[in-house]
């Protein structure tokens, strides 16, 4: 099976999810999404199961391809709400941009290399070349560029990187074209299936940079002015979202009728996205996760200064979006 979903497959879902949610009395909220990335999933049951619906919403979904897309897109008011970087909406609000976060996934990624590769470690990619799955500011590379220049590595200068969306860099590592690749999660599942291996992993960078526990890295991502404008419409959608996720925690049926949309080659590909899925749900407090995120904010700051997270040495204390309630689980 293909990396990245089939045209006809990618207009279906699309068609799926927004009439699965379309009611002409709901509220308008516009999402954009990445036809590779696992919000897909959870949309996908948003859909059949009706629940944006039941909260009185009409998503208008926005198919996006690549991480990068949906920073623009959010910047550019074109959708109301993406899945992004946690680093990222901290940086753009460090530049005065009114962006709010609400954890989505502690899910991270690894530099993946053929299992016949010379290099061993963070330190033999000096001299090779490294593809970065999003942008220069992309959460993973920049906490492994961190971590890696607390070992004195300049990988910028010491190695040859390029940037591009998951799936090509995915079949670049594959077809032999760069040495190394720093990939999403499940691109790194799939390449494990075919015998590859983590050269170093991004939970690895985590711990090198003092976090005692995973942070939500990738979070649903929107702005003040929507929030002041459409008052209840996040929470209402974070209701959804949290009512599919616990569908997802709980049945395995309902993991089979995803299969269309995982691109998972094999059986043991499709139980590691299940299982990576499942135990990545956040189930941390606001207070907690935005403890840990104050402390690595601080630390990339440290190393890398502005060039890194922006203006700001300190996380912005309004990042974080906290629900005037929470529903019971």
């Amino acid at each position: 099976m293909k990396a990245v979903w089939p045209l006809r497959m990618c207009v279906a879902v699309v068609f799926l999810v927004s009439a699965g949610c379309r009611n002409a009395d709901a509220e308008r909220l516009r999402i954009g999404v990445q036809k590779t990335g696992t919000f897909a999933w959870q949309l996908d049951v948003i859909a059949r199961h009706g629940l944006a619906r039941d909260s009185g919403l009409d998503l208008d979904i926005t198919e996006l391809a690549s991480p990068e897309a949906g920073k623009l897109a959010l910047n550019g008011g074109t959708v109301d709400v993406a899945v992004v970087d946690w680093l990222w909406a901290a940086r753009e609000r460090a530049l005065g941009r009114a962006l709010k976060f609400y954890p989505y996934s502690t899910a991270v990624g690894a530099v993946m290399v053929k299992d016949n590769s010379p290099l061993r470690q963070l330190s033999d990619l000096k001299g090779h070349s490294l593809a970065i799955a999003g942008g220069a500011l992309d959460k993973s590379w920049l906490m492994v560029r961190a971590a890696a220049h607390r070992r004195g590595l300049d990988l910028p200068r010491q190695a040859s990187l390029v940037f591009g969306a998951p799936p090509l860099l995915y079949e670049k590592l594959r077809q032999g074209e760069t040495d190394a690749g720093l990939n999403f999660w499940n691109f790194c599942a799939r390449l494990e299936s075919q015998g590859y291996r983590r050269l170093y992993d991004v939970r690895d960078a985590e711990a090198e940079l003092g976090l005692a526990q995973p942070i939500a890295v990738t979070g649903y991502v929107f702005s003040e002015d929507f929030l002041a404008a459409h008052p209840g419409t996040i929470d209402r959608f974070l209701d959804a979202a949290q009512k599919a996720d616990r569908i997802l925690l709980q049945s395995d049926v309902e993991w089979e009728a995803l299969r269309p949309l995982m691109a998972a080659e094999d059986q043991a590909t499709f139980e590691a996205y299940r299982a990576t899925s499942r135990s990545t749900v956040p189930r941390r407090s606001i207070d907690e996760e935005e403890a840990d995120a104050r402390k690595l904010f601080r630390t990339l700051a440290d190393i890398g200064g502005a060039e890194l997270v922006g203006p700001s040495q300190q996380l912005d204390a309004h990042l974080y979006y906290r629900r005037p309630t929470v529903p019971e689980n």
